[in-house]
This record gives structure tokens, sequence and C-alpha cells, in this order.
């Protein structure tokens, strides 16, 4: 285990990312991680030496301070090993009840951080040929569940984008993972974590009952985001991780589903797709 690596995490002040850090420092490893107040990290995690732990106040939604953020890491420790893309937004709703600004938080967050902290530390990988990068997606980026569009959306971009990503860069020795886990005993499903559309249409009764299915899960949930963390350390330290990685029980099952469920249709629908050939 070389723990003289450097590990960047966003989302860091709780749920995974938080678990993440403390697992990271407790095993000796250098870690800077972001969140929109420096002091919630500096709160969470109490007492560090500052040549272990970076705390950085980031804004994701914009790109000079992630920027600013990675350069204060490659001058605080020397580089960058790892990034993990961790920070997430989490709403529920039919698309008819959501708005404009809805959606676009949620994209901001789910997507475009995501893309900009790639595009921010990919010229440090490049130069150093090597570096692993874990974007956290979820099982609604390959199995969706009803009334979670707009989160399976931004979702499945992750998981579309990181593959596309792993073939980019390999020819530097950049390793890209996304990793889509079910549901683990994080602050996810707390009131201050789940956000869901303001406007309400009473006749979406499937999406309602969804939604209080997902609440009365909250501290039920099969995953452990400490084993979890284990995980995508072990990643950072395999020669030849996967390219998509599915964590929980909960989540293996529904994209065996899903993938039988493709399966069949492909099938079923063989000669329609054969027909539109010349």
């Amino acid at each position: 285990m070389d723990t003289k690596k450097v590990w960047f995490v966003t989302g860091a002040s709780k749920g995974l990312g938080l678990s993440l850090v403390k697992t990271l420092i407790e095993s000796g490893y250098k870690v800077a991680a972001t969140s929109r107040k420096s002091q919630n990290l500096i709160d969470a995690i109490e007492t560090f030496d500052e040549k272990q732990f970076l705390p950085l106040e980031v804004d994701l939604t914009n790109e000079r301070s992630i920027s600013e953020a990675v350069r204060r890491t490659v001058d605080h420790f020397g580089k960058i090993d790892v990034l993990v893309n961790n920070a997430g937004y989490g709403i529920g709703g039919a698309v008819e009840e959501l708005d404009q600004q809805e959606i676009k938080d949620s994209f901001d967050i789910n997507v475009f951080a995501v893309i900009k902290t790639m595009q921010s530390v990919m010229p440090y990988f490049r130069e150093q040929k090597s570096g692993n990068i874990i974007n956290i997606s979820s099982i609604a980026g390959f199995a969706a569940g009803i009334g979670w569009a707009m989160y399976a959306a931004t979702k499945y971009a992750v998981t579309g984008l990181s593959e596309v990503m792993a073939e980019d860069v390999k020819e530097f020795g950049v390793k890209v993972t996304v990793v889509a886990p079910g549901a683990f005993r994080t602050e996810f499903l707390q009131d201050n974590s789940l956000v869901f559309a303001e406007k309400k249409i009473d006749e979406y009764h499937a999406v309602s009952t969804s939604h209080e299915k997902y609440a009365t899960m909250n501290g039920t949930q099969i995953g452990d985001p400490e084993k979890l963390s284990r995980v995508l350390i072990s990643l950072a330290e395999d020669q030849n991780p996967p390219v998509r990685l599915y964590v929980g029980s909960d989540s293996y099952n529904r994209a065996k589903e899903k993938i039988n469920l493709l399966s069949e249709e492909l099938e079923n629908n063989k000669n329609i797709s054969f027909s539109t050939d010349f």
C-alpha cells in the first residue's frame, strides 16, 4: 500500500466523503478535501496534522475556485495522485414538477463539477504519467428508480463520461473508475441532504409513494460507508482497476436485473433493429 499518494476528495464534510477522508488519514495518506465551508471539514476531522490534511473551501460551481484548490493542493503536497469526485446533489421529483433552477443545481454539482475537477487535475496527471480518477455515480446511473428522473440523468451522465474518459486518458497511465453505490448508511437520505421539487403535482401517486419509501429507509441502508472507503482505497492501489464498479449487494442485484432486461429487449426487437439496414 503506497501511503505516499496524495488524494483530492470533493464533498468531504459528511457522508461517504468524510468516511473516506478519515480512513485515508488513519491509514497514513495525505489528503486535500473540499467543502462549501472549510470550517465544517475542520470540525468534522477535529485533530489533524497540516502536513497530512489540507481542508479547502471550494465552490464546485466555480471553475476558478476548483482550479485554485487543485493548485493549492499541488503547492502544499507537491502532487496529486488520486481524484475522488464524491460531492453529490440528490433531488426527487417528476420531470414536470422540477423547475429550471432545480435542474441546473443538480447538473452543476453532479455533472459539471466532475468535468471541471477532471479538467483541472489532468494537466498534472499527464505530466507525471500517472493518476487515478474515481467518480462516484450511483446505481441510479444504470438502473434508475421511479421519481428520480433528474438525479438519474446526472448519474447516467457521470457514468458515460467516465467510461469514455477511461479510454481517452489510458495512454497517459491514468486510470478511471466510475463507482455505482447502492444505498449506504450516510446522511444522503436525511432532510438536510435530499431535496425534492418544490412544485408538487398530486396526480403523481407512484412518484410520491417512491419518495415516502426512501424516507423510511434512512438509518437502515445495507451499505457500510467505512467498508466502501476501504474499497475506494484498494481501487487506487489496483494496477488494473475496473472501469465500472457496482458496490453493495443491492446495487449488484439491480444492475443484474437491468442487464437481463436489456438483453431480453434487445433480442425481442432484433428484427426491427436489423430492418433499418440497407
